[in-house]
């Protein structure tokens, strides 16, 4: 008895982000960086309105690190220097 096969096609982009692995963008406290300059780099570089890039800060002073931005691994490596250059102490995971 014949097996009868059901035909699927993808686009490149469904493709893509099947396999597409989520990084994040993690900014880490320092006693380097004023509240300022952090909040100045949220919104500068990431887009981030005052009233969260405040909230950013705050998370990073009281917890430690925070999780800021998601993506693929290129685009948090360009980000990752981006920051990183403007003094701020950021990994990408």
């Amino acid at each position: 008895m014949p097996t009868e096969v059901q035909e699927q096609t993808f686009t490149l982009e469904e493709l893509l982000a099947g396999i597409k692995e989520v990084h994040r963008l993690i900014l880490w406290n320092d006693d380097v960086n004023t509240f300022d300059h952090v909040i100045y780099c949220m919104m500068k570089y990431l887009d981030y309105s005052e009233s969260q890039a405040e909230k950013i800060a705050w998370k990073v002073h009281n917890e430690g690190k925070c999780a800021v931005l998601e993506g693929s691994f290129t685009e948090m490596e360009i980000y990752r220097k981006i920051l990183q250059q403007e003094g701020l102490t950021v990994t990408v995971e």
